[in-house]
């Protein structure tokens, strides 16, 4: 089945990508959730509107890539959760408040979708969080969960 990614999927590519996968991935999983549109000719000619809206949004180039990943190494990002007895929390951290937390730190703005988080974050305490700005540009930085 041939279809057109709108969003960024991990181990598949990036937003206006034609790719080929297997009929139920695309029927049961990429196409309800959002992340692609079925391929037609019509639908082809909306991948240069999706790959102009991605070219804005994204870091211009590996020279950019690098001074916001040196921006990135030199924070300290906290964020306060709500926890309860032994720094157990209620819920756990998602992506949209970790972008969240990095701006408030004096940080760039991020996308959530290019984090990468070391498992499910459940308790307070220092994570290793790595985002990925350019196919050849990773940054890592620590995120520390306090309670709040």
């Amino acid at each position: 089945m041939k279809i057109i990614l709108t969003q960024e999927v991990s181990g598949l590519g990036a937003p206006g990508d034609i790719v080929e996968v297997k009929n139920g991935y695309g029927r049961n999983y990429l196409l309800p959730q959002g992340f692609a549109i079925a391929w037609t000719k019509g639908a082809e000619k909306q991948v240069t509107v999706i790959k102009r809206a991605r070219s804005a949004r994204e870091i211009r180039d590996l020279g950019h890539a690098n001074e916001v990943k040196d921006q990135l190494e030199g924070l300290k990002v906290s964020l306060k959760a709500r926890a309860g007895d032994g720094g157990r929390l209620f819920g756990s951290v998602t992506p949209a408040e970790i972008v969240d937390a990095v701006k408030a730190a004096g940080g760039p703005v991020l996308d959530r979708r290019r984090l990468e988080l070391p498992g499910h974050i459940k308790s307070t305490g220092s994570y290793p969080v790595r985002i990925k700005l350019h196919p050849e540009v990773t940054a890592k930085f620590d995120l520390n969960v306090v309670q709040g």
